[in-house]
């Protein structure tokens, strides 16, 4: 194999192969060409449709204007997600792409709201985001503010399939070819890299590097080069989701809800053209048709369509780059929606192999620091899903009663001791979620800090309630003044 990198192939389309192909030609340029291979013959998964903030800076790097990108898409704005009945039956909270209060000096804002909780002041977290008041009242626009107190931020619901679509013209305009096929076999090296894929109708597209987009069957990076699979199935049981469309709402509300169901849980995405719904759940204790009907007599509005069923694997490959491929997407593992992750694991896949482009040719100590990156990527946003279900007091149903009891991470544990025990959170490295979402989802889930920071004594009973109320004031003042979810995305769409 040459060393150069002229020519990257990339296997599949979707999302994860259009986005993958967009932003690498963006990022890289013109000195190397792009091929995008994909059979028409092969569905897409594509049920991913809600997403967190980073995706907004995909969007600025590909240059895509908002009311263009919600037009094309079907987008609706998302601030949070609600979950409902996580820790008991008929009791929500919400995880919200916001922080309560304000930053402090030293120790987070929750440590003065926990003191003043321990003097009797009972006033809820949540009332000090801003996101969490604008998703409640079904209020958003964009907040440009130099004031961090009042920042919103937020991410998008989107349908997948016309992300995708999108994607490629936008992918075509910056030069990707792209190639109708199905592969029959894949060449290699005497190195065991790859050298070409040998398509159906006898075509050969040969490359330099290749980025694996073949969903689930991993075609390169696990039939080819068997690079192996961690399973975390004993930490993350739900082995199976099952997807139906439904007529949209007549408001759409700015937020994700995740309810828990008694072998896992639901998803309902308000998109502007329809809902997306869907049933995650673990084989063991429910049956798919159980798991069907649950989802279907859980629908807020009419289905219009079938439901379909996805199986999956909860875990990652041993190695995302190995030797001239690096596995994007489904391809290199997969963790469930919960939390939205899964197109941002796509776009962190492919700026990360953006900053470490093997231009000269493939390097060890990249390919390491690579798969290094990506694995702890993974086991934080692994730690975070697990918190949702081991803290949980739905007692009497087996499902719950069970995962419970998990042996879980030490990672976590210690988290989750270290908060109950002093009030603190540390961000670990480039953990994807900040203190606020943990935060959040420890005290949604009935986790409580028995301490707080002693620079939260620093002021009177007095000036702590003072402090508190001036915040939720300036955080409810600019509710009054934005619009409608859907009036703003009307008038976004109108443009």
């Amino acid at each position: 194999m040459q060393n150069t990198i002229k020519k990257v192939v990339v296997l599949g389309g979707g999302t994860a192969g259009w986005l993958s192909a967009a932003l690498l030609q963006k990022i890289i340029g013109p000195s190397i060409s792009i091929e995008l291979v994909e059979s028409e013959d092969i569905g897409i998964v594509g049920v991913g449709e809600a997403t967190i903030p980073p995706i907004r800076h995909v969007n600025q790097v590909l240059g895509i204007p908002e009311h263009e990108f919600l037009k094309q898409t079907k987008a609706t704005a998302k601030l949070a997600i609600r979950f409902e009945g996580w820790l008991r039956e008929g009791e929500s909270y919400y995880h919200t792409f916001g922080a309560p209060g304000k930053s402090m000096a030293f120790c987070h804002f929750h440590h003065f709201w926990q003191r003043a909780r321990s003097l009797g002041h009972n006033s809820d977290l949540w009332s000090y985001d801003l996101n969490y008041l604008a998703a409640e009242a079904g209020k958003f626009a964009p907040i440009n503010s130099k004031d961090s107190i009042i920042e919103l931020p937020f991410a998008y619901h989107f349908d997948a399939a016309l992300y995708a679509r999108y994607l490629r013209s936008i992918s075509e305009q910056l030069g990707v070819t792209r190639t109708e096929g199905i592969v029959e076999q894949v060449q290699t090296h005497e190195d065991g890299s790859i050298q070409s894929l040998q398509l159906k109708d006898g075509k050969v597209i040969e490359g330099d590097f290749f980025i694996d987009c073949s969903g689930f069957r991993a075609l390169l990076i696990q039939q080819k080069l068997g690079v192996g699979y961690d399973d975390w199935s004993h930490l993350l049981p739900c082995d199976s989701a099952i997807a139906v469309p439904s007529e949209r709402h007549e408001k759409t509300a700015p937020f994700t809800r995740s309810i828990a169901r008694p072998a896992g849980w639901q998803w309902r995405i308000p998109l502007q053209h329809r809902n997306g719904n869907g049933h995650v759940f673990c084989s063991r204790y429910m049956s798919e048709d159980e798991a069907t009907h649950t989802l279907m007599s859980n629908l807020d509005t009419q289905p219009i369509g079938e439901p379909r069923t996805v199986k999956f694997t909860t875990g990652r490959r041993r190695k995302q780059w190995h030797k001239n491929v690096v596995a994007v997407g489904l391809s290199s593992g997969f963790l469930e929606p919960l939390e939205s992750t899964s197109i941002h694991l796509i776009q962190s896949a492919i700026t990360r192999l953006a900053q470490y482009f093997p231009h000269d040719g493939v390097k060890s100590a990249a390919v390491a620091e690579y798969n290094q990156q990506s694995e702890t990527e993974y086991l934080q946003i692994r730690d975070f899903l697990i918190l949702h279900y081991i803290a949980n007091e739905r007692k009497g149903m087996r499902f719950w009663d069970d995962i419970r009891e998990l042996q879980v991470p030490s990672s976590l544990t210690h988290k989750m001791a270290l908060f109950e025990q002093t009030g603190k959170l540390d961000r670990e490295g480039n953990d994807l979620f900040l203190e606020s979402s943990w935060l959040q989802v420890l005290l949604g889930q009935g986790v409580e800090p028995k301490d707080y920071h002693p620079i939260a004594n620093g002021m009177s009973k007095e000036q702590l309630i003072q402090m508190l109320e001036s915040i939720q004031k300036v955080k409810q003042e600019p509710i009054a003044k934005l619009p409608t979810h859907d009036d703003y995305i009307n008038g976004m769409c109108a443009r």
